[in-house]
């Protein structure tokens, strides 16, 4: 084994921002920097940390929206309903939104952004009072699953920087971490959250519509389960089709996975699909619910969250690439005037950066509004009201009030979603049918699509912890409550097979419970889709 990894010692590079995510707010604020870098003739060295791949030059809005339209879905059959005028797709381009990223960065690059691809903000680097944020650290490579550096060891960088922005999307640990220090969500309604599950097909030319957006509501979901589907069709004869599931979901037997399976066998679907369509991808990923209600405060001493990292997810028109976009553009300003200030005091005092005009910019921009006037339709649905009166505020206030109304519904009891989620003793298990190739398919045939796979020796980064700390009698606490009493859900739930609960009479005490242990499948984690919605 080689030197012990605390005596590394670590490249440091000083930076003016460090943007961690390659997505649509992160590159966003790096090329606003750079055009008020511009503008004020003051040079910004900024730098963007991406764990994905390379940026392309084609820019990929080919495919404008051309009709929006909301159906009803019934087991056999489906029927138009009103469409929310917050779902117009007006203006609006169905593209993916990886290659949309993609051009992105090949725009920040020819302004002098310096992007990496391939690295991920595996850390933040903390200032020397451990109350400011002075920096990111990236991941670290060549180490085993026991985390032992092997031969092909590489230490992460720390970029120092004087304003650090976190824009890593939904959930990101970075986001919670700093969340957690900071207690960013102490006047906010706890996050919710729902899992998004697509497909893209390459399909018949008879079923090819250029440019249609079609939104669906009911089955295969339940009445007591939120959610619905999407068809777009995008350009080049490919059609994005999807389901999104909140993950407040009662039933423990619920499989997403298996649920966008059997819904492609609905005849609107079926029809879809037919003749020489072809599927080319799959993807998996989490969306911010919470709407406005759900917003933390924004920045920290030392910079900010950005885009979904903050939770600007509009859930009514199911996009956030505008709003997402926009708050990494006002951030930029924000940045720009810190650092601006700074170089005309001509002073380093060592203090953190103060990012709060960016906080008051966003809460005076358009995303706000945006917000605001959908701000009661997601939350509706976890009130008194329940699923039918949540639908019938909905549609009253979508097409009607538009958020015009003197009362917010707050999540007041600041349950999680997964309170929501009653045992497996309340439901009997969901026959879900077998699948039927081409249309549905298992889900490991399912994952050769989605191009991931990490090594497998390579260090576990989802962990079974409490308190941050992690104890194999955990993991036998964890398969308990996990498979004796809710039937495994957490194996249903996710849709890349990360988590099984396998036979394993062999396994120590510590970690098994009645037979029973809990295995991570890292190499399949951490996908995600690049398809979802217009810009």
């Amino acid at each position: 084994m080689l030197t012990r990894r605390a005596t590394v010692q670590r490249i440091s590079e000083d930076v003016d921002v460090c943007i961690v995510g390659a997505g649509p707010a992160g590159l966003s604020a790096a090329i606003r920097l750079k055009q008020l870098e511009q503008e004020r003739g003051k040079e910004f060295r900024i730098v963007v940390l991406e764990k994905g791949g390379e940026v392309e030059d084609d820019h990929p809005l080919k495919q404008p929206a051309t009709s929006s339209t909301m159906r009803f879905f019934t087991k056999k059959y489906s029927f138009p309903i009103p469409h929310p005028p917050q779902m117009s797709n007006d203006g609006n381009y169905i593209t993916s939104l990886s290659q949309f990223t993609a051009w992105l960065g090949s725009i920040a690059e020819e302004l002098g952004v310096e992007v990496y691809p391939g690295f991920a903000g595996a850390g933040i680097v903390y200032g020397v009072d451990g109350n400011s944020v002075a920096g990111v650290r990236t991941n670290e490579v060549g180490l085993d699953k026991q985390g032992r550096m092997k031969e092909t060891f590489e230490p992460g960088m720390e970029f120092r920087a004087k304003v650090t922005l976190i824009a890593e999307g939904a959930h990101g640990s970075l986001s919670k971490e700093l969340i957690h220090k900071f207690d960013l969500c102490k006047d906010a309604d706890p996050q919710t959250y729902g899992i998004g599950l697509k497909e893209v097909w390459r399909v018949d030319p008879s079923q090819y519509r250029p440019g249609s957006v079609v939104h669906t509501m009911g089955w295969p979901l339940d009445y007591l389960t939120y959610g619905g589907g999407w068809v777009y069709h995008m350009a080049d004869g490919l059609v994005s089709l999807g389901l999104v599931i909140g993950l407040d979901y009662a039933n423990p037997y619920l499989s997403p996975y298996k649920e966008l399976q059997r819904m492609k066998h609905h005849p609107y679907f079926a029809k879809l699909l037919s003749g020489s369509s072809t599927r080319i991808a799959y993807g998996a990923r989490s969306l911010n619910e919470g709407g406005l209600q759900s917003v933390p405060k924004l920045h920290f001493p030392g910079g900010a969250l950005i885009g979904c990292s903050a939770g600007f997810v509009n859930i009514a028109k199911i996009k956030g690439t505008h709003n997402a976009m926009k708050t990494g553009m006002l951030a930029a300003e924000a940045a720009a005037d810190v650092l601006t200030d700074s170089a005309s005091s001509g002073a380093d005092t060592g203090a953190p950066s103060d990012m709060s005009k960016y906080d008051a910019a966003v809460r005076s921009s358009w995303v706000w509004s945006d917000l605001n006037e959908v701000r009661n339709l997601r939350a509706s649905f976890n009130t008194s009201l329940g699923i039918w009166g949540g639908i019938a505020y909905s549609g009253v206030d979508s097409l009607f009030l538009k958020g015009r109304t003197p009362w917010t519904f707050r999540n007041m009891t600041r349950r999680l979603d997964a309170a929501h989620t009653l045992t497996a003793s309340h439901f009997n298990p969901i026959d879900y049918p077998p699948p039927q190739p081409p249309l549905s398919t298992d889900l490991l045939t399912s994952l050769t699509l989605t191009g991931t796979n990490h090594a497998e020796d390579q260090p576990v980064h989802l962990r079974v912890r409490k308190d941050g700390v992690e104890d194999v009698s955990l993991r036998k606490e964890h398969v308990h409550q996990n498979v004796g009493e809710y039937a495994g859900l957490l194996q249903r739930a996710c849709p890349a097979g990360v988590y099984e609960y396998i036979e394993d009479e062999t396994a120590s005490n510590e970690e098994a419970w009645d037979g029973k242990k809990l295995v991570i499948n890292a190499q399949v984690s951490g996908f995600g889709f690049s398809t979802f919605g217009g810009i």
